[in-house]
């Protein structure tokens, strides 16, 4: 079983000097390396014994690798496709000629082989000249173009074999990805999951992990155009990233701009979206928060800016649960949320927006937070914090801003 995950595109000098720093942490029998020489090489016992070789038998084996020579190959494959070479992999595919259906990192993954890897990246003479030395994930190929947007070069793989499966359209709307969206509605896809169900597509769009927000509007602008009603609410406007809408109701009823929605308001499930709380995916809670709350975590930064020009509150406190978790401001969510995973908010431009309309560092609140699809899914809680007490603490810290944290360290140092 691999223990260190491969990077999607993987730099053979960086695995060269791990190895180099393997080898020396094993001859110096620091515990881990020689707990990975037990489990991926464990004929070898001997510190005197040990070779460079052996250390990167070790390496690759943790990454999930078969053996160095293959993890080598895979770095040149995956590197020659970024950059567009193909004598390079027409060479690798000659002399190695299971690499044309091996992954193309040499470990099983969502970017499949050579040719999948490449649509990925709208790499079409690549793709084309594959295809011609008989690569035949020409479907997956064709899954990942839509999934990325590469348009044409989703055309030319559909054109040449590929076609519309069932729930096809899940990738796109799962990355938010509009013109791969269209492009499937436009070939004849149905807008349904693999089992025919249309409002799965539709919640994928609401409860991913991505953040995408413009591409995430055209989506469900597509979904209304196959004829789905969407719930005329505040927070769906904010979903469609339609200020227009969210004015309308503020004009109607100010309070809009303070008034709390739970769990359901925001992922409804009329709209497909699952029981299990835990699969609407964001960072810090949105459930009891406000719109202001729900921009930062999903990177709606127009949304946001409007609202606090129109008088939302930037210290507005989310409900507090009856365990006493909640009351958090939407500096806590710039701090951790999803976007920060997506790389939306590396210049921690909401939590700037939110400290120049007098976002309060001090706040304490408490907070608990269980998120999926990590190693660990287990509920953590955080216990009277402030923004910046929080984000340093939080369990994973993929979810939490660097940059905001800084910010708010100045902040709290100034006043």
């Amino acid at each position: 079983m691999a223990k260190r995950h491969l990077p999607v595109r993987p730099n053979l000098s960086q695995l060269k000097s791990q190895a180099k720093d393997l080898l020396r942490d094993f001859r110096e029998r620091l515990a881990d390396a020689v707990e990975e020489f037990r489990e991926f090489h464990p004929e070898i016992q001997d510190s005197g014994e040990v070779k460079l070789a052996d250390a990167q038998l070790v390496l690759a084996r943790s990454y999930g690798v078969r053996s160095w020579p293959r993890l080598v190959q895979a770095c040149r494959m995956i590197d020659a496709i970024h950059k567009n070479d193909l004598a390079a992999i027409q060479d690798l595919i000659t002399s190695h000629p299971d690499l044309l259906h091996e992954d193309a990192r040499g470990v099983r993954g969502n970017w499949g082989p050579p040719m999948s890897y490449a649509a990925n990246l709208g790499r079409d003479e690549i793709i084309q000249m594959l295809a011609r030395a008989g690569a035949k994930d020409v479907q997956h190929a064709f899954d990942h173009a839509c999934l990325q947007g590469q348009v044409e070069t989703a055309r030319w793989l559909f054109e040449h074999g590929a076609s519309l499966e069932r729930g096809i359209v899940m990738g796109a709307c799962e990355t938010q990805n509009a013109a791969g969206l269209e492009l499937l509605l436009e070939l004849g896809a149905e807008l349904c999951d693999a089992e025919g169900n249309q409002m799965a597509a539709v919640a994928m769009l609401l409860e991913t992990y991505c953040r995408n927000p413009h591409g995430k509007h055209r989506c469900l602008e597509l979904v209304e155009s196959q004829g789905i009603d969407l719930p005329e609410t505040p927070v769906m406007a904010l979903h469609r990233g339609r200020v227009d809408l969210i004015d309308a109701f503020v004009r109607r009823d100010p309070d809009v701009l303070h008034k709390t929605f739970t769990y359901r308001e925001i992922y409804p499930l009329e709209m497909g979206c699952h029981e299990d709380e835990s699969l609407g995916l964001h960072g810090t809670t949105i459930d009891g928060t406000t719109l202001l709350h729900m921009c930062v975590d999903f990177d709606e930064m127009e949304i946001a800016s409007w609202l606090l020009d129109n008088g939302a509150d930037a210290n507005a406190t989310a409900q507090v649960d009856a365990a006493g978790y909640g009351g958090h401001t939407p500096l806590f969510n710039a701090v951790v949320s999803q976007a920060n995973t997506c790389g939306r908010q590396q210049d921690a431009s909401m939590t700037k927006l939110l400290l120049s309309h007098g976002a309060d560092p001090t706040m304490r609140a408490s907070l608990r937070k269980r998120l999926r699809f990590v190693e660990d899914e287990s509920e953590h809680f955080y216990q009277d914090v402030t923004p910046l007490s929080y984000g340093q603490a939080f369990h994973e810290k993929r979810w939490t801003s660097r940059a905001a944290m800084q910010l708010l360290a100045e902040a709290m140092d100034n006043r």
